[in-house]
C-alpha cells in the first residue's frame, strides 16, 4: 500500500509526523470510499496527482528510468506513460479504498482471472506455489481479490516506516483472508506456506543492495536482484508463475493474468533472470502501468559510475 500523504518531514517531531501522516491517510480512505465508485476513482486520480505535484523527483527518476530503458520512445511519449503511471496509481488507491467492501460476491466487478488454468496446474504438483510480481497495475488488488475468488494466499511486504501506517496497510491486506508475512521474517511463514502446497505472492521488481543479489539484464541494463527468490523456489521446489493485475481500459476492469508456470533449475543467476526477463516482457506490454519512479538501478556494478 503506497503512502498518499506529501507531509514534509523537516522540523517535525517523528512521533507527530507520523501521527499526520496516518490522519491523512485515513481521510483519503474516507473520502475514495464514499458514493459511487466513479467518485473513489476521480479522489484517487486526484491524491496521485498531488502526489507528482508534491514530489518532483519521482517524476525526474522516472524520466531517467525511461530514458535508459525505453531509449527508443521521444520525451513527448515518455511524459505520457509517466503520466499513465500516476492515473494508474489513483486507480490503485480508489481500489484499496473499497477493500471493505470488496467480497466474493462481487470482486468479480473488479478484475476477471486470465490463465487461472496455470495455478491450478501448479497447484497439482504439490510444492506450492510462488507468485512472481511486479509494481505493475494494481499489485495490492491482485493478491486481495485472489483470496476472494480463489483461496488466500501468504503476501511478503516490506514493513513501512510510520507503525501507524503499516497497521493500517496490515489490517486491508489481510481483510480478504490473506497472511501478511514482514520481510524481516517471512523465511520461516513462506517455507511453511509451500510446505502446506499454498501460494506466496513476492515482489521481484525492486533494487537490492549489492551484498544481497545478483545482477541481471533488465531492459538490457546490469540490474541487481534479490537472490532470495530463487533459493527459495529452487529449495522448495515450488511452482514459479509470473502473475499481474493489469487495467483494461476497454473492459473498465483489472485483469489478473497468470503466466504459464515453471520451476527453478538451481542455478540462481540463471533463475533470477528468467523471472526478470518475464518481468520486463509484461511491462513492456504495459509500460504506463509500472512504478517508474523507483531506483530500479541504482546499485551498479563494482567499478560502474552511478545511473542517477
Amino acid at each position: 500500500m503506497p503512502r498518499i500523504s506529501c507531509l514534509a518531514a523537516g522540523g517535525l517531531n517523528s512521533a507527530v509526523r507520523d501521527a499526520l501522516e496516518y490522519a491523512v491517510a485515513r481521510l483519503a480512505l474516507a473520502a475514495m470510499s464514499l458514493g459511487p465508485r466513479s467518485w473513489g476513482e476521480w479522489m484517487g486520480q486526484r491524491l496521485a496527482g498531488l502526489i507528482d505535484t508534491c514530489v518532483p523527483r519521482l517524476r525526474r527518476i522516472a524520466r531517467r528510468n525511461l530514458e535508459m530503458a525505453m531509449p527508443e520512445l521521444d520525451a513527448a511519449r515518455r511524459e505520457r506513460v509517466i503520466d499513465g503511471c500516476y492515473r494508474s496509481i489513483g486507480r490503485m488507491l480508489a481500489s484499496v479504498a473499497r477493500f471493505p467492501s470488496i467480497n466474493a460476491h462481487n470482486a468479480g466487478q473488479w478484475i476477471r482471472y486470465d490463465g487461472l488454468e496455470h495455478f491450478h496446474a501448479a497447484r497439482e504438483r504439490g510444492k506450492g506455489v510462488l507468485f512472481a510480481t511486479a509494481h505493475l497495475g494494481n499489485w495490492e488488488l491482485s493478491a486481495f481479490a485472489h483470496a476472494w475468488m480463489t483461496e488466500p494466499m501468504s503476501v511478503v511486504v516490506r514493513a513501512l516506516d510510520n507503525p501507524k501506517l503499516d497497521a493500517l496497510a496490515a489490517k486491508y491486506r489481510s481483510m480478504s483472508g490473506n497472511r501478511i508475512l514482514d520481510k524481516r521474517e517471512y523465511l520461516r511463514g513462506i517455507l511453511r506456506a509451500l510446505k502446506n502446497n499454498q501460494a506466496v505472492g513476492i515482489l521481484v521488481d525492486q533494487n537490492t543492495s549489492l551484498d544481497e543479489g545478483v545482477f541481471v539484464k533488465f531492459f538490457g541494463i546490469e540490474a541487481c536482484v534479490g537472490t532470495g527468490f530463487a533459493k527459495l523456489a529452487a529449495h522448495s521446489g515450488a511452482a514459479i508463475i509470473p502473475g499481474f493485475a493489469l487495467w483494461s481500459e476497454s473492459g473498465q476492469h483489472y485483469v489478473l493474468k497468470f503466466y504459464p508456470y515453471f520451476t527453478a533449475s538451481g542455478d540462481v543467476q540463471a533463475d533470477s533472470q528468467r523471472v526478470q526477463a518475464a518481468v520486463e516482457a509484461a511491462i513492456r506490454e504495459y509500460p504506463d502501468q509500472w512504478l517508474w519512479m523507483h531506483r530500479r538501478w541504482k546499485t551498479r556494478p563494482p567499478g560502474q559510475p552511478p545511473l542517477y
